[in-house]
């Protein structure tokens, strides 16, 4: 009866797989979230150039372009995460080999789109 009950943090080794997980659920609160932003944005853009003038300023700054960075990735992960799942739904991808394949192909390219839409986002 001295047996642990759950794994220990101490040897408890991190997996692609539940990382991805996680992070697959945080950036759906993300998005939901960023919606509001989207909302406030169509809202000031409707209501005149005063008030979008102001919601640019917000988002011009270090800290608005932060979250406006994040909110990319968030969109870009979530996205590819979620062609990852649609394969895994039609049985594809299933063997642990290209589960790592594509679990990091998915981390490293939601990386690369979203400093390409930034890239283009600045010309």
């Amino acid at each position: 009866m001295n047996n642990p009950l759950s794994p220990h943090l101490q040897i408890y080794r991190w997996q692609i797989t539940s990382v991805l997980s996680i992070l697959h659920r945080i950036t759906g609160v993300i998005l939901s979230l960023g919606t509001i932003i989207l909302a406030a944005w169509l809202l000031c853009l409707s209501l005149g150039e005063f008030y979008f003038d102001f919601f640019n300023y917000l988002i011009s700054n270090f800290i608005g372009r932060t979250i406006m960075i994040g909110y990319t990735w968030s969109v870009c992960f979530h996205t590819l995460n979620g062609i990852r799942h649609l394969g895994w739904d039609y049985g594809y991808g299933l063997d642990l080999s290209i589960v790592k394949v594509t679990g990091w192909s998915v981390v490293i390219g939601s990386l690369i789109m979203t400093i390409i839409i930034w890239f283009l986002s600045v010309l």
